[in-house]
């Protein structure tokens, strides 16, 4: 059977739930498909639960933990998470914080939702590319997109401003910082210093293939959506999360779908 097999009746889905979380936040936010396919493929191997080594980053999309307390803060209010963006606040030193330490770690174990992890993912991308149409005067394509989230959204907007003007141009001298840290992206084998143009080809190269490793059958998925809708509301995704619960737990705890806190909290606790 393929991975990407149809979503059963109950909206419930095994093989392909990740698939089906990643078309759901595409339909949402208009980013890009095989964009944040890709993505995900490249970050986790498409696994909801993987964790880096050397920092905090947890996650289908992998985000270490500020940056993912920034978009629950930013957008979780949009998803039935008002409960979690409302505990965030943000220091004085621009870092963020949940005063609550089980709740902080309740927020953090979202990650690990491959319906939140996309959804955040894609809100992220979004922003990230009205930013870089904003700077750059022309559309972002996906592999800018990507820079963002390589080298920031400020870093990619310089990288991609002097590449379209420059893009023979060597990147490292730009860059240095980020050479030292990813000498295999800024130097080839030699050592010579990559162009802007090479770079950025090399890095849509990576996301291709990361699409292309899934198959040639990989197609949007239902994504549980009611009556073949093609359009994905804030509400469906705390009715999927319900449901899917309501198939996890005792009969006697069932949140209802309106319990969209409950839901998602009863979430975290269970995926801890």
């Amino acid at each position: 059977m393929s991975a990407f097999a149809d979503i059963s009746a109950t909206g419930v889905s095994t093989g392909n739930r990740v698939t089906n979380a990643i078309a759901m936040a595409s339909r949402r936010t208009g980013v890009d498909f095989s964009y944040l396919l890709g993505q995900a493929k490249i970050e986790s191997s498409l696994n909801p639960t993987a964790r880096a080594t050397t920092s905090s980053a947890t996650g289908l999309y992998q985000f270490i933990d500020q940056s993912w307390l920034a978009v629950i803060d930013k957008h979780g209010s949009e998803y039935g998470l008002g409960w979690a963006s409302d505990s965030i606040s943000q220091g004085s030193n621009g870092r963020y914080y949940v005063a609550d330490p089980e709740l902080r770690q309740q927020i953090l174990d979202l990650r690990k939702h491959p319906e939140t992890a996309s959804v955040m993912a894609a809100e992220h991308a979004a922003d990230n590319k009205a930013y870089l149409e904003q700077k750059l005067g022309r559309e972002a394509e996906p592999v800018d997109l990507y820079l963002a989230h390589f080298l920031g959204v400020g870093g990619a907007a310089k990288f991609l401003s002097v590449h379209d003007r420059a893009p023979q141009a060597s990147a490292a001298s730009l860059f240095p910082s980020a050479a030292r840290a990813n000498r295999s992206i800024f130097y080839d084998r030699s050592g010579n210093a990559r162009s802007f143009t090479d770079i950025r080809d090399r890095f849509a190269s990576k996301l291709q293939k990361g699409f292309d490793s899934l198959g040639g059958d990989v197609q949007y998925a239902s994504a549980a959506l009611p009556d073949g809708a093609k359009t994905v509301q804030p509400a469906d995704y705390v009715r999927i999360e319900t449901q899917r619960l309501s198939e996890q737990v005792d009969v006697g705890i069932r949140p209802q779908p309106q319990t969209a806190r409950l839901a998602y909290l009863m979430l975290a606790t269970l995926g801890r």
